[in-house]
């Protein structure tokens, strides 16, 4: 029982490591795929969009074969998926980049909906430990990804960097095809009435959380987007909006790892919600005073890092202490993550619209402010409900 739920346990870390590594590793080599493959640079945004956009589109489908076929089984077709994907990217054409980008998005589906999951079904006991760890795991290898990819690019060459970053993701199939095989056969004929899974669709708490977990996604992947084009027009540097830029990404790591354990009870969720919303409205409203101040600029970054670090762990905690049971999960979380994914696509390109609409942050900013008040609001409404029956 240990040796397997050693097995269990790794290859979730594994998966976690996976979920948003092969989105933040593209940014930093944009340059070496507009001129060693000819990305077209209309394209460019597409890299991390796709993803964004298979996850709003796949999410409910996984869901719903997790629940039918079973959670580990359903996550080792996407792990493949996952695998070929990242080696199609090796492959020097721009056709072959965008195709194994679509297929990364399918299998990045997979674990972010059915890991929350996973986590429930095998280790009930142990949630709150495996849900830190996996969040943690996540945030850190896709900051590490951030930062190598460059360098590795530089040193070696592009082919080669993209071949040893997609180890990770072929690490994962190989070892969930071990777990796959010496975990019990889930048994669904056996569902009880209690535990049978019936839509959620029509509880106001589903739609909560989805509002709570689509909007921390928008702020995210907008502020990720467009946090140092925001400090280069106020008159950083360059190099210095990219170390404010990786201020925001790392010091969203602890609190990615703590989080799940303040959020055990429900004072601490209602904590977790003060953090995440106000991290967002205080950091957000805040940085539009302070143009040009690196210390508070700084400051301000680590805030907003706290607060993005601490949002998607809150979901995962509200994905599991809101369901009533691993197959509910699954239901939930399939069900957030498809439309907050669909705002997290949007999000970027609505607010470089609005920026060009106005020629200001002003907006756009006021905009982020009041949506992390309505986080606030929303995740300590959803911590005071009762969780799904």
């Amino acid at each position: 029982m240990k040796k397997k739920n050693f097995l269990i346990g790794t290859g979730i870390l594994l998966i976690a490591a996976n979920l948003r590594l092969p989105i933040t590793m593209i940014p930093p080599i944009l340059p070496w795929l507009h001129s060693e493959i000819g990305l077209a640079s209309s394209m460019s945004g597409w890299l991390t969009t796709i993803p964004l956009i298979m996850f709003a589109l796949l999410s409910p489908i996984i869901a719903h074969l997790g629940i039918k076929q079973g959670n580990a089984k359903v996550l080792f077709f996407t792990l493949l998926i996952l695998a070929i994907g990242g080696y199609l990217r090796v492959f020097p054409s721009s056709f072959f980049l965008l195709l194994g980008t679509v297929l990364i998005g399918i299998g990045i589906s997979g674990g972010n909906v059915l890991l929350p999951a996973v986590i429930q079904e095998y280790f009930p006991t142990k949630a709150t430990l495996f849900t830190s760890l996996y969040t943690f795991t996540m945030g850190s290898v896709a900051s590490l990804g951030t930062g190598l990819a460059a360098p590795l690019v530089k040193k070696i060459n592009l082919p080669s960097t993209l071949a040893i970053f997609s180890l990770v993701g072929l690490a994962g199939f190989l070892l969930w095809a071990v777990v796959v095989r010496v975990i019990p056969k889930p048994h669904h004929a056996q569902v009880t009435t209690k535990n049978k899974v019936t839509s959620i669709s029509h509880y106001q708490l589903t739609w909560l959380i989805t509002f709570f977990f689509g909007t921390q996604s928008l702020l995210y992947y907008s502020m990720m987007t467009w946090l140092p084009s925001f400090w280069t027009s106020t008159g950083f540097s360059v190099t210095t909006a990219g170390i404010l830029a990786t201020l925001f990404q790392l010091c969203g790591m602890p609190m990615s790892l703590l989080t799940p354990i303040i959020a055990r009870k429900k004072v601490g969720r209602i904590i977790a919600s003060s953090i995440v919303g106000g991290g967002f409205a205080v950091g957000a409203g805040l940085l539009l005073l302070f143009p040009g101040n690196f210390t508070a600029n700084a400051i301000l970054a680590v805030i907003l890092g706290i607060g993005s670090g601490s949002a998607f762990s809150l979901c995962v905690i509200f994905f599991q202490k809101k369901s009533a049971n691993f197959r509910q999960t699954a239901q939930l979380s399939g069900t957030a993550q498809s439309f907050g994914y669909l705002l997290a696509a949007i999000g970027p390109a609505l607010s470089g619209y609005l920026q060009g609409l106005f020629h200001s942050w002003t907006p756009i900013f006021i905009a982020y402010t009041v949506l992390g008040v309505l986080l606030l609001i929303s995740g300590i409404i959803i911590t005071n409900k009762k969780p799904l029956s």
